[in-house]
Formats: structure tokens, C-alpha cells, sequence
């Protein structure tokens, strides 16, 4: 192996001893922030009585309705399109690109946070939906049938935490205002692609948007708030996270 190729293992190693680290002291803190997202949304979805026996709230029907009248060949493409780069094809291998770039550029406090808001936040969606098990709207035959459950949307958790993430990234930066437009429109069309496609009730939208951004944000806090000091390979000056707090 190369020196490169030994100083990329290293830089690797202490982001995993530096993640682990964080983990012992504070796993019990990340474990109480899930149950206690998982609550808000079982109250939410105990608005509409049992998901499971498909009821919505009053505003899912006319909405699904209205976008699905204005369905053309044009908008059927550009939908489909958004939806799939609304997950695997876009956020997740953005995601993936991220940690490895702020892994490598040695930025473990931010690495920390990504991670945190990213993994958890799908760890959190798959326990919500199972656990409610809402079916999806069959309103209509849709041109891209899904098979999972609908509630909360896993699109739009996953686009909004991509995005509000990106946004704390970036705010001290000049960056702020272009980064928070784009990601704002960009989970603006996800979670709108995945209604006009049929596939997901408006709440459902709605509910994952207010659980991902919870949950990013509660990770900038107790990582801001909470992280150790990076080890020696770091370069905490250039961290986003925790820049102004001298740790």
C-alpha cells in the first residue's frame, strides 16, 4: 500500500474512533431523540384514526386530485425524474459523497453531524412505517407503483434532511442564501413529485418533513453542544459545526 494509500486509512480510522467515541457518551441522548420524534408522529397519524384501514386527513383527497388533473406526458416525465433523484438516485449517493468528502477533509465534527442526521433519519422511517403500516392511495393506477408503506414519506425525509443538513453546512459561509434556495425547491419538488405520482397522501409529506428536520437539527445541537475535541489528524478550524466554540 501506498503513503497515500496509508494516510487515507488513518484519516478513516480516527473518523471511526472519533464517531464511536461520541457514541459511548452519548448514545442514551440519541436514543431518547427517537422515541421521542416516534411519539409526535404517532399523534399525528392518530389524527386520522387506524393508517392501516387507509383514512386521510380532509385535505389528502383534494389535493392528490388536484395535482393528478393537471397530469400531462411533460409533467408525468419531469415527476419521475425528481421522485428518483428524490432517493437513490440522487440523495443517496449525494449523501454517501458527502461523508466520505468531509471524512477526507478531515472535518470529523461536521462528518459526525452528516452522518448522525442522515442514518438516523432513515432508521427512523423505516421504524415509522413499519409500525404504522398506512397503505398507499389508490386513487389511481400510478405510473410508478410502490409497494412499501406510505407513512411518513421516506422521499421526503430523506431530500429534507439532505437538505437542511446541507443548509447548517453552509450557513457560515456565503453559501447560505444559494444552498438554502435549492435545497428549499428541491424539497419542495420531491415531496410534490410523490403526490402527483400518487404514491403518497399529502401527510404523508408532511409528517416527514417535520420528522426529518427535527431530527437533523436536534443532531446539529447535540453535536454542536456535545461532540469531544477532534483527534490530532483534524483540521476543527474548518468544521461548520462548533466553529465559533472553540472546542
Amino acid at each position: 500500500m501506498t503513503s497515500r494509500g496509508f494516510g487515507a486509512v488513518r484519516i478513516v480510522g480516527h473518523a471511526v474512533v472519533y464517531g464511536l467515541r461520541f457514541l459511548r457518551m452519548h448514545v442514551w441522548r440519541l436514543i431518547l431523540w427517537f422515541f421521542c420524534l416516534l411519539l409526535p408522529l404517532w399523534g399525528f397519524a392518530g389524527l386520522v384514526g387506524e393508517l392501516h384501514e387507509k383514512k386521510a386527513f380532509w385535505f389528502d383527497g383534494p389535493i392528490l386530485n388536484l395535482l393528478h388533473g393537471l397530469a400531462t406526458p411533460t409533467l408525468n416525465h419531469f415527476f419521475v425524474i425528481t421522485s428518483r433523484l428524490g432517493y437513490l438516485w440522487g440523495v443517496v449517493p449525494l449523501d454517501a459523497i458527502i461523508l466520505i468528502v468531509l471524512v477526507a477533509s478531515r472535518r470529523f465534527r461536521d462528518g459526525l453531524f452528516f452522518g448522525l442526521a442522515v442514518v438516523g433519519s432513515a432508521t427512523l422511517n423505516i421504524v415509522a412505517k413499519n409500525h404504522f403500516a398506512r397503505l398507499r392511495p389508490d386513487l389511481w393506477l400510478s405510473i410508478t407503483p410502490e409497494s412499501t408503506y406510505s407513512f411518513p414519506s421516506g422521499h421526503a425525509m430523506a431530500s429534507a434532511t439532505l437538505g437542511l443538513a446541507l443548509i447548517i453546512l453552509f450557513w457560515r459561509t456565503r453559501w447560505r442564501w444559494p444552498v438554502s434556495a435549492v435545497s428549499g425547491i428541491f424539497i419542495s419538488l420531491v415531496g410534490t413529485s410523490r403526490v402527483y405520482l400518487g404514491v403518497h397522501y399529502p401527510s404523508d409529506i408532511l409528517a416527514g418533513w417535520t420528522a426529518a428536520m427535527t431530527w437533523t437539527f436536534a443532531m446539529f445541537v447535540l453535536v454542536d453542544q456535545k461532540a469531544p475535541t477532534p483527534p490530532p489528524s483534524a483540521t476543527p478550524n474548518k468544521d461548520a459545526i462548533g466553529a465559533n466554540t472553540g472546542r
